[in-house]
């Protein structure tokens, strides 16, 4: 585009783009970072009454980012505070680029501050809560018997190992049989080393045993009743079915084992930093939300059994 200037739109195109191809950042992230800079970019062309430029966008002033976060956080589909706040960043972060690569700065949004959430703890599972987990598809009757082989590998991988759907679901046959470490290429494509505990390996090496379709090395490890890989949706419907059977809490989900995986580790003597490592976290700070979480829990026993409580 030598010799024509970019509109907003067009501007966006490229911030994108460079998420996409340089910061390599997930597609499920790249979908939520455009739609807000879709919004926003309608809200200012709205707002003036005309197609932005590159250079109006520099132009923008704090009174326009707020009137912005004003709509978002009003009408039907109001955001939270958390919400809002990471929309914010966002935003921040497409004018970061816009500075650093297009020459194109917009000082007011300095002035903006974003709304103060409250930090949310993670919310996992007590251990009899995962292990009768782990333990209730062999009970389900309406499962043939490698089905229920499938979800018990599944949940046990996610637990045994801190893994995300996503990173479950994106074995492959050439993965099994599990060694006594995993390699996992996690958010960011950033890549870790996860051991494997003998209940993954066996509970994996059950499945296999009973899967029944034909596979190659590149095929998804795991798959779904016609044969096709299995889906994360399929993952959070078996255990919201599962948690249904048991009496367990809405906040059991396939995620919650991730978190009480980390959980666990710490209550059981585990240093942060080996967990930062083991969960793939990029930050320390993302990690030490774990060590409330165990406080929370420290103080409820406490608060239980101590005689003048």
């Amino acid at each position: 585009m030598a010799g024509v200037e970019l509109t907003a739109s067009d501007a966006l195109r490229v911030w994108l783009d460079h998420l996409a191809h340089e910061r390599r950042l997930s597609p499920r992230t790249l979908e939520a970072y455009g739609h807000i800079g879709r919004l926003y970019v309608a809200f200012l062309e709205r707002h003036r009454g005309e197609t932005l430029s590159l250079a109006d966008l520099g132009a923008v002033t704090a009174a326009e980012v707020r009137a912005h976060m004003a709509e978002r956080r009003s009408g039907d589909h109001p955001l939270a505070a958390r919400s809002l706040s990471q929309s914010l960043s966002a935003i921040r972060g497409f004018h970061a680029f816009l500075d650093r690569r297009l020459d194109t700065p917009a000082p007011q949004l300095a002035l903006v501050r974003g709304p103060r959430a409250k930090p949310s703890l993670p919310r996992p599972v007590t251990e009899d809560q995962a292990r009768g987990l782990l333990a209730e598809p062999d009970a389900d009757p309406d499962a043939e018997p490698w089905e229920a082989a499938r979800d018990r590998a599944v949940l046990t991988l996610l637990y045994g190992c801190g893994l995300r759907i996503s990173e479950g679901l994106s074995l492959t046959r050439a993965d099994a049989p599990l060694g006594e470490t995993l390699r996992i290429i996690g958010k960011g494509s950033k890549t870790r080393i996860v051991p494997v505990l003998p209940a993954v390996r066996q509970a994996v090496d059950a499945y296999l045993a009973l899967q029944p379709f034909p596979l190659q090395p590149a095929d998804a490890l795991f798959r779904a009743r016609r044969g096709g890989p299995l889906s994360p949706r399929h993952v959070q419907a078996s255990v919201q079915r599962l948690r249904g059977r048991l009496g367990l809490p809405e906040r059991t989900t396939p995620h919650a084992l991730r978190h009480s995986f980390a959980t666990h580790l710490l209550g059981a003597g585990a240093d942060l930093r080996s967990i930062q490592e083991l969960l793939g976290h990029a930050s320390l700070s993302t990690t030490q939300k774990y060590t409330g979480v165990d406080a929370d829990r420290l103080l409820n026993a406490y608060a239980a059994a101590h005689p003048r409580a």
